[in-house]
C-alpha cells in the first residue's frame, strides 16, 4: 500500500511541470525552447492558430484596414481622393449640366427707358456744352487724328553680276493720319560707270479700306528709259495674313498701254536684330509695247533673299542673292539687242528709315 502511495505522488511530481508547461503555452503562445533562446524576428513559428499581434501575414477573417486607403470599399469611396469618378461633381465647372447654362446666363431683358431718357453728354450738364465740345475735339486730335510721316529707303544696293555690275533703288515717304495719306514712290536702277536704265517716280493719295490694306490712287511718271511717259495708277497697299507685305498696283501709260507689278516681302525674324527677307516681284503687260522692250503677259520676275543685321532698328546693312529672268515678248526684245535674258547677282545694301 505505501509503495503504491509512494508510485502515485511521484507520478503526480513529475506531471506538475508538464502541465504547467502545457497551461504556459496556451496562455503565452507556447514555445518549448527556453527564453533566452527565443527568436524576436521570427513571426511564423507554429502554434495554434489564433489571431496574431505581431504578425500581420497570419491568417484571419478579412477586416478593413484603418491605415490603407487603397484597399476596396464596396460601398465607401475615398473621402480624400479628389479623382474618384463622381456622377455629377458639384466643384467640377466642367461637368456637363444641361440646366446650369441657363440658370447662369444673365438676363436679356431690354434697358429700362429711364436710361436713354438722359442727355448724350451727361457732363454738359455740369461744365456745359461749349466746354466740353472743345474738350471732346482736343481728346479726339490728340489720340487718333495725329498727322505722322515716315522715310522709309526699303532697298539701297549695290549688285554684282558677273561683269554686269550695277546699283539699285527702292524708296518710300508718307505723310498723313490713320485713314488718309499721300504717299511718294521711287525706283530704279543703272550699271556702275553708265547711264540710268530705269527710274520712275509716283505720288498717291492713300485710303484705308480696312484695318490692314490701303487703296492707292494717283500718278507715275518714268525718267527712263526713253521715251518717257506718264501713267494713271490704281492699285492696294498692305500687310496680309500671316505678315506678308503687299503691293500690287495697275498702271495705265498715257499712249494706252496696260501694264501691271505685284510685289511680295517676308520679315522671318532669326533673332532680334538679325532677319532673313524673301521678296519676290512680278512684272506683267497687257500687250506688246516695243519701244521700252515690253512683250505681253509675264513680262519679268525677280526673286530675291535678303539677310539684314539691325544695328539699330533704322539702320540696317544686308547682303542677299537674286534672280532675275525675262520671259515671252520680254526675252525675244533682250536677246535682239544682245542683253542678257537672265542670272543671278550678288547684294550688298542698306535699309533705313527716318
Amino acid at each position: 500500500m505505501r509503495r503504491l502511495a509512494f508510485f502515485l505522488a511521484t507520478a503526480a511530481i513529475a506531471a506538475a511541470p508538464a502541465f504547467a508547461l502545457h497551461q504556459g503555452h496556451d496562455a503565452h503562445q507556447g514555445h518549448a525552447m527556453p527564453a533566452q533562446e527565443k527568436p524576436a524576428a521570427e513571426p511564423h513559428a507554429g502554434h495554434r492558430p489564433q489571431q496574431p499581434i505581431a504578425d500581420p501575414h497570419a491568417g484571419h477573417t478579412p477586416q478593413p484596414p484603418t491605415a490603407d486607403p487603397h484597399a476596396g470599399h464596396a460601398e465607401q469611396p475615398p473621402a480624400a481622393d479628389p479623382h474618384a469618378g463622381h456622377a455629377m461633381p458639384s466643384a467640377d465647372p466642367h461637368a456637363g449640366h444641361e440646366m446650369e447654362a441657363d440658370a447662369a446666363a444673365p438676363p436679356k431683358a431690354p434697358p429700362p427707358p429711364g436710361a436713354l431718357s438722359g442727355p448724350t453728354h451727361a457732363a454738359d450738364s455740369v461744365f456745359g456744352t461749349e466746354r466740353m465740345a472743345a474738350a471732346r475735339e482736343t481728346l479726339r486730335a490728340e489720340h487718333g487724328d495725329m498727322r505722322l510721316g515716315k522715310l522709309l529707303v526699303d532697298r539701297l544696293e549695290a549688285r554684282i553680276q558677273d561683269g554686269r555690275d550695277g546699283y539699285a533703288w527702292d524708296a518710300e515717304a508718307w505723310h498723313g493720319g490713320d485713314i488718309d495719306k499721300i504717299w511718294l514712290k521711287t525706283e530704279g536702277e543703272g550699271a556702275f560707270g553708265g547711264a540710268i536704265e530705269a527710274a520712275e517716280v509716283q505720288a498717291l493719295w492713300s485710303h484705308a479700306i480696312g484695318p490692314f490694306f490701303d487703296l492707292q490712287a494717283g500718278l507715275r511718271y518714268d525718267i527712263r528709259p526713253r521715251p518717257d511717259r506718264g501713267h494713271l495708277v490704281l492699285g492696294v497697299q498692305g500687310l496680309a495674313p500671316y505678315w506678308f507685305e503687299v503691293d500690287a498696283a495697275a498702271f495705265l501709260s498715257e499712249n494706252g498701254d496696260l501694264t501691271a507689278r505685284v510685289e511680295g516681302e517676308y520679315d522671318q525674324r532669326i533673332t532680334q536684330r538679325l532677319i532673313l527677307q524673301p521678296r519676290v516681284e512680278f512684272d506683267l503687260a497687257a500687250q506688246d509695247v516695243p519701244e521700252l522692250g515690253i512683250g505681253s503677259g509675264l513680262s519679268t520676275a525677280e526673286l530675291g533673299l535678303r539677310l539684314r543685321y539691325q544695328i539699330e532698328p533704322r539702320f540696317a546693312p544686308y547682303v542677299g542673292v537674286e534672280y532675275e529672268r525675262a520671259f515671252g515678248g520680254t526675252a525675244d526684245f533682250r536677246r535682239a539687242a544682245g542683253d542678257e535674258v537672265g542670272g543671278f547677282g550678288l547684294l550688298v545694301g542698306l535699309r533705313a528709315w527716318f
